[in-house]
């Protein structure tokens, strides 16, 4: 790869009351170019990525962040949608500008306000990143594409309550350390696992505690090519950036088996020239502790069927052999749709370059993040490590 992440910034994720869609855009766009060391006016591209789909009113929202400098006006600047995975798929078009040598600094930045709207309006909204001709009146939105997909699990292999519990307890713990997460408290195992008036069933075998957050916020990156990240202050190196689309009905597909995500994290694997082993830890995409549990599988961590080991035995604790979610995942750090992509690279940034704070894994030299769209549609793997 010849893209590098050479400055970041990220707001906390959360109902942030008194933020717009501009505001979360500019603030945070401003941070990582200042973080990287560069003014506005060497920006040479800006990729803008949010879902939205109805969140906000303001559609269109490329050119929201030339109001933060003069020097912008007139940059090219384009909004990205891949559902969930929006924000690693403007990562990709920053990573392709600069492959093709039609930029040498690109801005990315990810961004969703979702509280603006009530709680059945976001099912609404979410539920069209599902193949809506079979799936679009599943009761429970996508809460309830994904009791689907838990319930065909557990017929498969067992009954993985405890195991979900524990996952979701794991990401509750870690974001307690991340002063960047929406919630920032250590729920601990058997309120994750005890089905109460504040842990009710959601949609199917699916708790409170097994779904991801509804949440504002923003992160934001600047990638450059090799030979300008150099003679900068810091740099992350992409040793692989893999993109693997699925079909989106459900019903063409084994869904609990997350083809896409396996076949991404094979040819991750092959482009860095690398192995699972080789990662320090991951970050993936938790929107359900479902999704979780499947996505070691799918990375190879696990034999399919056999997921709950790895959580079980303590493998992705932050002190087990391949942490996984120490940001505390979109399970506890929150999961404002555009921005989740984004902000996994973020945090995978921080923790290469020895920044992370409380959520800092010791010595981390390589990390693999895994991003989806859809229930495993959309599916983006990325491996970086330290340009120097």
């Amino acid at each position: 790869m010849t893209a590098c992440i050479v400055g970041w910034a990220h707001s906390r994720f959360g109902k942030l009351e008194g933020e717009t869609l501009e505001s979360l855009i500019t603030r945070t766009a401003a941070d990582a170019i200042a973080d990287a060391g560069l003014a506005p006016a060497d920006i040479d591209a800006i990729y803008i990525g949010t879902m939205n789909a109805g969140f906000v009113r303001q559609e269109f929202p490329s050119s929201l962040v030339l109001n933060l400098d003069p020097a912008l006006r007139f940059k090219p600047s384009t909004r990205v949608e891949n559902a969930c995975a929006t924000g690693s798929a403007a990562i990709h078009q920053a990573i392709n500008m600069i492959e093709a040598r039609r930029a040498k600094r690109v801005l990315v930045v990810g961004v969703e306000k979702m509280t603006e709207v009530s709680g059945p309006q976001v099912g609404e909204i979410l539920i069209k990143a599902s193949y809506i001709a079979e799936e679009g009146d599943i009761p429970g939105g996508f809460a309830g594409v994904f009791a689907r997909i838990t319930e065909l699990y557990f017929q498969r292999y067992g009954d993985q309550s405890d195991a979900l519990a524990r996952i979701a307890a794991k990401n509750h713990k870690n974001g307690a350390s991340n002063p960047l997460a929406h919630v920032q408290k250590d729920l601990g195992y058997e309120f994750c696992r005890t089905v109460s008036d504040k842990n009710p069933y959601v949609a199917g075998l699916l708790r409170r505690t097994d779904c991801s957050l509804v949440s504002d916020g923003a992160a934001a990156a600047v990638l450059t090519d090799v030979d300008t990240a150099l003679a900068l202050d810091k740099a992350v190196v992409f040793r692989a950036a893999v993109q693997v689309n699925d079909y989106l009905p459900m019903s063409k597909r084994d869904i609990v088996a997350f083809e896409g995500a396996q076949l991404a994290w094979k040819r991750a694997f092959a482009e860095a020239r690398v192995g699972l082993d080789d990662l320090d830890l991951v970050e993936t995409h938790d929107c359900f502790t479902t999704a979780e549990l499947i996505e070691y599988e799918a990375m190879g961590l696990t034999a399919p069927g056999e997921g709950a080991r790895a959580i079980h035995e303590g493998w992705t604790e932050k002190d087990g052999k391949l942490p996984v979610n120490a940001s505390g995942g979109l399970k506890a750090k929150g999961h404002p749709v555009g921005a989740t992509g984004v902000s996994m690279h973020v945090m995978a940034a921080m923790q290469l370059t020895g920044t992370a704070g409380g959520i800092q894994i010791k010595d981390a030299k390589m990390v693999g993040l895994f991003n989806m769209g859809g229930a495993a549609v959309a599916n983006f793997v990325s491996i970086l490590e330290p340009l120097r």
